[in-house]
């Protein structure tokens, strides 16, 4: 059984449910708890659970994320909610130089099985210094390991399975996809979680492969019908879901198959995670390409304040299927 939940509320479920089966877990961020969270992912939890499991933060990034690197180490799960991802810059030292290498620096004997998640994307036009999408950035630490949900199903799975790993994770979340709805899996029926760093195949094709993550995921599917319907080629679309670890036998598995890639990144171009996923293509699989890899990644230029021109500086359907017909 599955019930139509919107991507907040499978968030909100799967804090919820880990908040009960663990009292190690708790939120902490600002504004989480009277106030419901800046995006209401966690409305009514607060009322639930009280002061100890839901607790507001100062408008501090570096002494909060600090303070909860610190519970981690002594047996706290914190779920620490950063309004934007791009206030990571102010407690970068707190989340690269400890929470990435706590473990290593203590020979394995200080786990920190922290959670750090909130909006990374663009798109809503608040501007430059609100819209960065810092999934590669992150994943190129190690010790850290980052995910990226694109469905409401996938919000849940990912969640809790974060939460319950012992090495510091990064959700990085979308918030045009908070009021999206799909399908999500009663709880009556078992325990939903989704194993950390396996990708899963939104669609099935023969013609080109569509690799992505995160909100380009979506935009990938609907790029997938125009692609059928008025070209009929038929795409595999894979969403990565796992940035680090990445799930590189699906990758190979659906290059190997359809022998043409493009890639969709709302990153910037330079570097980032289709950068690494073109490499791994190249290095295990280039006897099998028809065609040379392509990408769509967003624009090189701080996010664009109009929301006319940010809309074309990301990904979008159209920019995906010119790419994919380029392959020709």
């Amino acid at each position: 059984m599955s019930r139509t939940l919107t991507y907040r509320e499978a968030l909100r479920e799967g804090l919820d449910e880990e908040i009960a089966r663990d009292p190690n877990v708790v939120i902490m961020g600002e504004e989480v708890a009277q106030y419901n969270g800046a995006y209401k992912v966690t409305q009514g939890l607060w009322e639930k659970w009280g002061d100890k499991r839901i607790v507001d933060t100062p408008i501090s990034e570096a002494g909060f994320i600090g303070m909860g690197i610190g519970a981690s180490m002594l047996g706290v799960r914190p779920v620490m909610e950063l309004m934007f991802w791009s206030f990571h810059s102010v407690a970068f030292d707190q989340l690269v130089n400890n929470a990435a290498c706590v473990r290593y620096m203590s020979g394995g004997l200080i786990n920190c099985p922290i959670v750090m998640r909130g909006p990374a994307n663009g798109g809503t036009n608040v501007g430059a210094t609100h819209s960065h999408i810092p999934e590669g950035l992150f994943a190129a630490f190690p010790g850290l390991k980052v995910v990226a949900p694109a469905t409401p199903a996938d919000a849940k799975g990912l969640i809790k399975a974060a939460i319950r790993d012992n090495d510091p994770v990064y959700v990085m979340e979308n918030t045009r996809l908070y009021g999206m709805t799909g399908e999500v899996p009663d709880p009556a029926d078992g325990d939903f979680v989704i194993p950390l760093g396996v990708a899963d195949l939104k669609r099935e094709g023969k013609d080109v492969s569509i690799i992505g993550h995160g909100r380009s995921i979506i935009h990938a599917l609907e790029a997938a019908e125009t692609l059928k319907e008025k070209h009929g080629i038929e795409a595999d679309v894979l969403d990565l879901r796992s940035i680090r670890p990445l799930d590189v036998e699906a990758i190979l598995k659906t290059v190997k198959k359809t022998n043409r890639v493009v890639l969709v990144d709302e990153s910037k171009g330079f570097g980032g995670v289709s950068a690494m996923v073109s490499h791994l293509i190249q290095d295990n699989a280039f006897d099998y390409l028809d065609a040379p890899i392509k990408r769509v990644t967003t624009m090189d230029a701080p996010a664009i304040y109009s929301q006319h021109v940010e809309d074309e500086q990301l990904p979008n359907p159209r920019r995906i299927v010119e790419k994919v017909l380029s392959l020709r």
